[in-house]
């Protein structure tokens, strides 16, 4: 390939996250909000569970406090989940791995299956309580990633915007 076709390659646009009637739908849904709602509440949940988190791996102290909120983080990630994909419905008219959001999609199951392990062996006792805590951990790395994946789609969305 010659040096002129790569830098046309590197310079073509990529193709908007969006359609013109796609925006419509997603500016004019009430799941807009809801998720704008519930992804700063989440995160906000994951942060004061991490302290507890590492707070009991630290001092061996805490081990309700950080199970609850745990808990807590899980039950915000499952309600956003569920608004995401009803809101994906409603803009790209499927409930899950749209093209615009299919890696995306595809990463939150990784990390819905992690923070579901966390409450199954909470629930049938097969790990200990550090054994807990390191799976938490594990749940909140993939959320981490996955959090960085949906901002940077904002990031797109913004930049492609009219």
């Amino acid at each position: 390939m010659s040096h002129t076709a790569d830098a046309r390659m590197s310079a073509a646009p990529s193709a908007p996250l969006y359609t013109p009637e796609q925006r419509a739908r997603r500016d004019a849904t009430r799941w807009t909000l809801v998720q704008g709602i519930l992804a700063p509440l989440q995160f906000t949940v994951f942060l004061v569970s991490l302290v507890l988190v590492l707070r009991f791996l630290a001092t061996g102290e805490g081990y309700l406090a950080a199970t609850w909120s745990i808990v807590l983080k899980t039950a915000v990630l499952y309600l956003i989940m569920v608004t995401g994909a009803i809101w994906e419905k409603v803009v790209f008219g499927q409930y899950l791995f749209a093209q615009a959001f299919f890696w995306e999609d595809v990463f939150s199951f990784l990390v819905i299956g992690l923070h579901s392990a966390y409450l199954w062996a909470l629930w049938q006792g097969t790990l200990t309580q550090g054994g807990l805590m390191v799976l938490a951990l594990a749940a909140y790395a993939t959320y981490v990633i996955n959090a960085g994946q949906f901002l940077w789609k904002l990031r797109q969305a913004r930049k492609g915007a009219p």
